[in-house]
């Protein structure tokens, strides 16, 4: 089901609708126990269908709570999630979720506050949470494409442009920056997948060890520039194509760095748009954003 902001105000007009639009979202037809992964379950509350009291206050919550036939314990669709535990609505999630997925230079925490009413902290921790869960299974499948185009970018700002008293040391070079290392892949299909890491350096040796650890080598087809950390690699791929920027080379024999640059353009765009600042410590969460509607459909 393809979600909207449209279909969300056309179905949810409570949290229990909230509730159950997020239950046909995650398990689709039945629910499954977060905790045995039995698929036989019962409707336990609300037993009115609508509302339940809870709390010391004795507060009216629309919470939809299932009980397994196998272990016996209770879950909602919450349970194991990022929204567990959660005191914001679950129709804000799902707003929110849309907004973000749908904007092409990203949404700001101050963006969701003013939206959605929420305080400014709430808003940075939603979309935190909702990057966090974008990121990647450490145990995802190498990139196994026809193609994989290496390039590394910096991201922050430049020590040129820094206050005297704040611009880096000659020698430290661009010590406040963020090295990034991205591998876009390319299948027959010509379906693209990016995958952005920061990198601790742009060394040979560094790079070389990503790669590796992100691609089957011996079976792909490397595009990128010449630099030595990717020459080096040239006897473990099928095949290497490079082009050599301070010649004027950007394609050659139809082969160059234009698609992750391209990349790197639309990130930038969106760090310097509408975050004005990432720090290093959450870059990796903004990276998940940026790469995850680059993935093929699973």
């Amino acid at each position: 089901m393809k979600l909207t902001l449209a279909e969300i105000r056309r179905r949810v007009e409570s949290e229990g609708d909230a509730y159950a639009l997020l239950e046909q979202l995650r398990w689709k037809t039945s629910p499954v126990c977060p905790h045995c992964g039995n698929d036989k379950a019962y409707f336990l509350t609300p037993k009115n269908g609508t509302s339940r009291a809870t709390g010391p206050k004795r507060t009216m919550s629309q919470r939809r709570v299932w009980k397994c036939a196998k272990c016996r314990k209770q879950f909602s669709v919450l349970t194991g999630t990022i929204f567990q535990g959660t005191k914001v609505p679950i129709e804000t999630w799902l707003m929110v979720m849309v907004q973000m997925c749908s904007a092409k230079n990203g949404i700001s925490a101050r963006e969701v506050q003013r939206m959605h009413g929420v305080t400014p902290e709430t808003a940075w921790f939603i979309l935190h949470r909702l990057r966090e869960a974008m990121k990647r299974d450490p145990l995802a499948s190498a990139l196994r494409g026809v193609v994989v185009v290496a390039d590394e970018t910096f991201i922050g700002g430049e020590p040129k442009n820094m206050h005297a008293k704040k611009r880096p040391k000659r020698g430290r070079g661009y010590s406040d920056q963020a090295p990034v290392l991205s591998l876009l892949s390319i299948d027959v299909h010509n379906n693209r997948e990016v995958r952005s890491t920061v990198v601790p350096n742009v060394r040979g040796g560094t790079l070389r060890q990503e790669i590796e650890k992100q691609a089957v080598l011996s079976v792909i087809t490397l595009h990128s520039d010449t630099s030595p950390a990717y020459r080096e690699l040239s006897p473990k791929v099928a095949r290497h194509e490079m082009v050599n920027h301070s010649k004027g080379e950007y394609v050659k024999r139809g082969a160059g760095t234009n698609a992750v640059e391209s990349y790197f353009s639309q990130l930038k765009r969106s760090i310097d748009r509408t975050y004005h600042h990432v720090s290093r410590e959450h870059l990796p969460r903004y990276l998940a954003e940026s790469t995850s509607s680059t993935r093929p459909a699973r």
